[in-house]
C-alpha cells in the first residue's frame, strides 16, 4: 500500500511540474491537424514561434478516420481547438453549427493572403452565404492518369479533351487488347468520377437553394448515362478497388489504360510501376462534354473556431502557413498541391511533367453543393451508383431513387430555410 501511495504522489508531482514547465508565459494556440499533414506540420512550427516568440503552438495530430466526429464532439463539449485543418466538405456543416469564425475582415486586412492568387474553385469551397469561413491550405482534384504508349498504339497522339474523343480512344484501346482487358478502371465503390462528370454539367446537383435533389435534370442524366455506358460496353470492369489485387500491377500490364485519380498517385506511380514502364504513363485534365472539363474542388482548409479565446494568435498561424515559401516547403514535405498559383512557379513544381495537368485542372474545378448534408449525399451517390453498375436498377431508376433519398435527407434543411424566410 505504501508503495502505491508513493507511486501516486510521484505521478502527481511529475504531472504538476510537467504542466508548470509548459506554462512559460506565452499565448497557447491549439492546432488540430489530420493524418500525414498532422505529422509534418510540426516541422514548420519552430520557425513560426521564432517569428512570434510570444506564441506557443500545440499541434495535435488526429487520424482522418476520426477527425470529423472528433470536431463535432469537441464543439458539443465546448472544447474546440483554436485553429484546425478542415476537410472541404466539412465547412458547410461547421458553419451551420456556428462553430467557425468568419474571416472576411481578417483576409481583407492581410498582407499575406491575396484572394486573386488562389485557384477560384478552391477558394469558393470556403465561401458560404457570401462570407469566407476558411482559407485553403492545400488543394486536391481528380484527373486522368493514362498509358501514353497504349493510346499511341490505338492511333491517338494526344490525350482526349472531349467525351467523344475519350470514348473513341477507349473503344480503340479495348478493341486492340485481350478479351480480359479494359480501357478504364472506375472503382464502383468510389463516387468521385461520377461526381466529377456531374459537376461538368450546367445543371446544379441540388435545386432551389439546396432544398431538393436535382439528379433527374438533363445535365446529370447525360453525365450518368455516359458513366454507366462505360460498364455496359465492357470498357470498364464492374469491380471495386478492393477486388483489384494491385492497381499498379494491372496498369503496368496494360489491363486498363485510364484511371481517374488524385495527386497522391504521382508518387505511387513513380514508386510502384516497374522501370520499363516509367516512360509509358502520363497525366491529363479530365475531358468534358465539349472540351476540357471541370473536376472536383477538394483539399483541406484552415479555420479559426468561434469559441477560441486566442483568435488573433490563431490567425497569425493561419497567415504564416499561407506564405508562399511555407506552402512550398509544405508541398516538399507532403506532396500536397498548393492552392496558390504563385507557388506553382517554383522549379520543383513547374518542371514536374506529371503535376502540370493538375495545375491546368485546378483552374477548372467546382466544389460539391455547400450543404451540411453533403457527406451523406455523397455516400448515397456511391451506394445507389453501385446498384446501377451491377444492373440492379436502371440509370433512370438510379436518378429517381437518388432524388428521393436526397429529398428525405434535406427535409430538415427545407424546414429550417422556410422558417427563416418567414421570420
Amino acid at each position: 500500500m505504501a508503495g502505491d501511495v508513493r507511486a501516486f504522489v510521484l505521478a502527481m508531482l511529475l504531472l504538476l511540474f510537467g504542466c508548470a514547465g509548459k506554462n512559460d508565459g506565452r499565448e497557447l494556440v491549439r492546432f488540430w491537424a489530420m493524418g500525414r499533414e498532422g505529422e509534418v506540420v510540426a516541422e514548420l512550427i519552430p520557425a513560426f514561434e521564432r517569428l512570434h516568440p510570444e506564441i506557443r503552438v500545440e499541434v495535435q495530430q488526429i487520424p482522418w478516420t476520426a477527425a470529423h466526429e472528433k470536431l463535432l464532439t469537441a464543439f458539443a463539449g465546448n472544447v474546440t481547438p483554436d485553429v484546425s485543418q478542415l476537410g472541404s466538405s466539412w465547412v458547410p456543416e461547421l458553419v451551420a453549427l456556428g462553430a467557425l469564425e468568419p474571416l472576411d475582415s481578417r483576409i481583407a486586412a492581410s498582407r499575406v493572403i491575396s484572394r486573386d492568387d488562389y485557384f477560384p474553385g478552391i477558394w469558393a469551397s470556403n465561401t458560404i452565404g457570401k462570407r469566407i469561413w476558411g482559407v485553403p491550405w492545400y488543394s486536391d482534384t481528380r484527373i486522368l492518369f493514362y498509358r501514353s504508349d497504349l493510346l499511341r498504339e490505338a492511333g491517338f497522339a494526344k490525350p482526349p479533351a472531349t467525351w467523344a474523343e475519350w470514348m473513341r480512344a477507349m473503344r480503340a484501346i479495348k478493341a486492340k487488347g485481350a478479351a480480359s482487358d479494359f480501357a478504364v478502371f472506375l472503382p464502383t465503390n468510389e463516387y468521385e468520377p461520377l461526381l466529377a462528370l456531374g459537376l461538368q454539367q450546367p445543371d446544379e446537383l441540388l435545386r432551389e437553394g439546396g432544398r431538393y435533389g436535382n439528379f433527374r435534370a438533363p445535365g446529370f442524366a447525360r453525365a450518368s448515362n455516359f458513366y454507366f455506358n462505360l460498364f455496359t460496353e465492357g470498357l470498364a470492369p464492374r469491380a471495386t478497388n478492393t477486388q483489384i489485387s494491385n492497381i499498379y500491377d494491372e496498369f503496368a500490364k496494360g489491363h486498363f489504360a485510364f484511371i481517374i485519380t488524385g495527386p497522391w498517385n504521382i508518387g505511387e506511380f513513380k514508386r510502384r510501376l516497374p522501370p520499363e514502364r516509367q516512360d509509358d504513363w502520363m497525366t491529363a485534365p479530365l475531358p468534358g462534354p465539349e472540351g476540357p472539363g471541370v473536376s472536383i474542388a477538394g483539399g483541406a482548409s484552415l479555420g479559426v473556431f468561434a469559441r477560441s479565446k486566442h483568435k488573433d494568435a490563431a490567425w497569425k498561424l493561419v497567415e504564416y502557413l499561407q506564405r508562399p515559401e511555407v506552402q512550398l516547403r509544405f508541398f516538399e514535405l507532403t506532396g500536397d498541391l498548393p492552392p496558390r498559383r504563385s507557388v506553382w512557379n517554383a522549379p520543383v513544381l513547374a518542371s514536374d511533367r506529371y503535376a502540370t495537368a493538375f495545375r491546368d485542372q485546378l483552374e477548372r474545378v467546382r466544389a460539391p453543393p455547400a450543404v451540411p448534408e453533403w457527406e451523406r449525399i455523397g455516400t448515397q451517390l456511391r451506394i445507389v451508383g453501385e446498384r446501377a453498375v451491377a444492373g440492379q436498377v436502371t440509370p433512370g431508376g438510379f436518378r429517381a431513387a437518388l432524388d428521393a433519398d436526397v429529398d428525405r435527407m434535406l427535409e430538415k434543411r427545407r424546414w429550417k430555410l422556410d422558417r427563416e424566410a418567414r421570420q
